[in-house]
């Protein structure tokens, strides 16, 4: 049975339609391989004003618990998710980008840090952005993602506390 958990996808692409978003589909079915459900997929131009307004559609009421992108985190004149994403955290998550960039630097090296993975929380909306290509997807997700999705939404939606190991 699939996570209760609310999640909608995201392609960030100025050229890629349903037919052709390979790091789309990858990403809802590494999603649902790791048990949780997609409500829904949208490809949107690298706009950041189309993104903000997405992003911030998704983050209110009813919102959704997660929005994961892909695609637009480059150096290209036209990658401007970061920037917009960037504007609308009410927290960030640095670790996310680091845990990313240190990964992927065991499978790419150096160019590793051309990449601008990053992610934060908007209301109550945990926000993943990960780079266009399926490699990238599958090590987010796997590695990344799926492991601390329950406890990210739970401590971004407030139903979830921090525990105290030790203390009586």
């Amino acid at each position: 049975m699939p996570s209760a958990i609310r999640i909608v996808t995201v392609t960030v692409s100025d050229t890629r339609t349903e037919d052709t978003d390979e790091s789309g589909k990858i990403l809802r079915e590494r999603l649902e391989s790791a048990g949780f459900g997609v409500a829904g997929h949208r490809i949107v131009r690298d706009e950041p004003d189309v993104i903000v307004e997405l992003v911030r559609g998704f983050a209110s009421e009813p919102p959704m618990d997660a929005v994961i992108l892909t695609g637009g985190t480059g150096i290209a004149p036209r990658d401007r998710t970061y920037e917009a994403l960037e504007s609308l955290f009410d927290k960030r998550l640095d670790g996310f980008g680091e845990a990313f960039r240190r990964l992927s630097w065991d499978a790419i090296g150096p160019r590793a840090i051309l990449s601008r993975a990053t992610s934060g929380v908007v209301g109550r909306t945990v926000v993943f952005s990960l780079p266009g290509s399926t490699n990238a997807v599958r090590l987010g997700v796997d590695a990344l993602i799926a492991p601390t999705l329950e406890h990210a939404v739970a401590l971004a939606s407030g139903k979830g506390g921090h525990h105290h190991h030790g203390a009586k």
